[in-house]
């Protein structure tokens, strides 16, 4: 019995997914979203290798990003240019619940401390250097400061861009709570230690309803 059962399983061939041709199993995966491609990739050694092929994360990352990028070789793979972006988003995300939540000292974690980091508020004010940055959102969160919450911001649209130890982000931001915005928003981040750290942010108000303005260079 036992030496039926070894032939039985040295008969056994691969499965129908690993014997359709690479391009129609790229085809296929390129429908997964991040969890199951990821899922897939632990099943065997056969699935691990389409599953971390650059196709189905191009295919991935323009589905769940951006199309802007279809000329971009990125020199580690899409896999870990997915993974890049997923993680600077995220980071961007955490940005806006620093100012939510009227945290200064994380705020203060949150930027490079160097002299060259740039922050221009949709008031239109522009603060240089970190000591300037920090007091600028210390005026900020201060600002009805007898309300439980700090504005909520809605984020959309946002595309992203990495390069080396750098990323940058544009993207429009609603705010739920206050009678202001929407605006145009562009953070960049240098990546220092293991982490990223913000190093610009530049926000200002956007025209609605065709609003006719002149502008002069």
């Amino acid at each position: 019995m036992g030496s039926e059962a070894m032939d039985t399983e040295e008969k056994e061939g691969p499965s129908m997914m690993e014997q359709l041709v690479p391009e129609i199993t790229t085809h296929a995966l390129s429908y997964l979203d991040f969890t199951s491609l990821c899922r897939l990739s632990m099943t065997n050694s056969a699935m691990r290798r389409a599953a971390n092929d650059d196709g189905p994360w191009k295919a991935l990352y323009h589905k769940d990003f951006t199309v802007e990028q279809r000329s971009l070789n990125p020199i580690n793979g899409w896999k870990a240019y997915y993974a890049a972006t997923r993680a600077i988003i995220n980071t961007n995300a955490e940005f806006y619940n620093i100012i939510r939540e009227r945290d200064l000292p994380l705020m203060g974690r949150f930027w490079l401390n160097a002299d060259y980091v740039k922050c221009t508020h949709a008031s239109g004010e522009l603060f240089s250097g970190y000591n300037a940055v920090m007091d600028s959102w210390g005026l900020a969160f201060n600002w009805g400061q007898g309300e439980e919450q700090g504005v909520d911001f809605q984020i959309q649209e946002v595309r992203a861009r990495l390069v080396s130890d750098m990323a940058w982000l544009t993207f429009k931001a609603f705010c739920d709570n206050v009678d202001s915005g929407p605006f145009h928003v562009t953070n960049v981040y240098e990546w220092h230690n293991e982490r990223w750290f913000m190093v610009h942010h530049h926000s200002s108000p956007m025209l609605l309803n065709h609003e006719n303005h002149q502008f002069h260079l």
